[in-house]
């Protein structure tokens, strides 16, 4: 596999100058377009305001990019049939000549082989409900217990079953620390109703921690840094409540199953919250993105 990183992105990782990685799936899959390329050179030009570069990771011809210039970004926000990739797909994608934009684990992969070190994203992926049914974990979670990155993200999506997802990365070994707070984040809401054991209050803190995992030699497993959504931006809780249990309902009710049902929930949300809740999505990306790139400089500061 031939990893194409950018000349920015290459640079900044020799000189040991920040880095953040962003992933592709919200510029393809996340958001109606023309919106999605408005949205995705926003969050670059967040993290540039940081000091810090973006590296928007996707797969482009069978070629894993990490750093998109602009026709590239235009190409994944555009292009008809480009794929939704998780680590899995990877080889697949690569021997076939395939393009796809990349989920929370194909991206976190990718950024780690590139050295990348920061990673940020909206939700994690993670158990879902009436997992004694459907057996139904995202990826996401195996990739991040064997992965050493920094994932700055608003918890993961509420469409979940959130304890049983913290259960599980607990039994995977990945470390999950909120960001200012003592609550894990539910991604429309600031607060999903299940406490986390550890706070982190600054960049330079999360840089720490970092640190510590190289110094013990830990086995390579991710860092979660769980950053709610701001109160005032959140999604109204009774609203969301609701509309997610009609959500469910109309889930069921249609025998939506598989990977179908993450899409076809956050779906019903937008449109049955007047895009609310999208609303809310992007203002948790903007806040993790702002501190992913604060986090990459204290990480990388001498």
């Amino acid at each position: 596999m031939v990893l194409v990183v950018s000349e920015e992105v290459r640079e900044a990782i020799a000189a040991r100058r920040p880095v953040v990685a962003l992933e592709s799936t919200i510029i393809a899959h996340g958001l109606p377009r023309p919106r999605n390329l408005r949205v995705a050179r926003e969050l670059e030009d967040v993290v540039r305001q940081e000091g810090a570069v973006p590296a928007t990771i996707a797969v482009l011809d069978g070629r894993p990019c990490v750093g998109l210039d602009e026709r590239q970004l235009e190409r994944v926000a555009n292009e008809h049939g480009i794929r939704k990739l998780g680590h899995r797909d990877l080889p697949l994608a690569v021997a076939a000549g395939a393009s796809g934009a990349t989920t929370v684990s194909a991206t976190a992969q990718l950024a780690a082989l590139a050295g990348v070190r920061v990673f940020a994203t909206g939700g994690l992926g993670g158990v879902h409900r009436e997992w004694t049914v459907t057996q139904d974990e995202s990826a996401d979670l195996g990739l991040l217990a064997r992965t050493r990155i920094t994932v700055v993200c608003a918890g993961v999506k509420s469409i979940l079953d959130v304890p049983a997802t913290l259960q599980r990365l607990e039994t995977l070994g990945v470390a999950v620390a909120g960001y200012g707070t003592d609550r894990f984040p539910g991604f429309y809401l600031c607060d999903s109703g299940y406490p986390v054991e550890w706070t982190l209050h600054n960049p330079e803190q999360v840089a720490s921690v970092m640190r510590a995992q190289d110094a013990l030699a830990a086995p390579g497993s991710a860092l979660i840094v769980a950053n709610p959504v701001p109160e005032a931006e959140q999604l109204d809780p009774g609203l969301h409540a609701r509309v997610l249990a009609d959500a469910l309902g109309a889930c069921e009710e249609k025998g939506v199953t598989g990977q179908a049902v993450t899409p076809f929930l956050l779906d019903y949300l937008v449109r049955h919250t007047d895009g609310a809740s999208l609303s809310a999505n992007l203002a948790a990306v903007r806040g993790n993105v702002r501190l992913a790139a604060r986090i990459a400089a204290a990480w990388t500061r001498p």
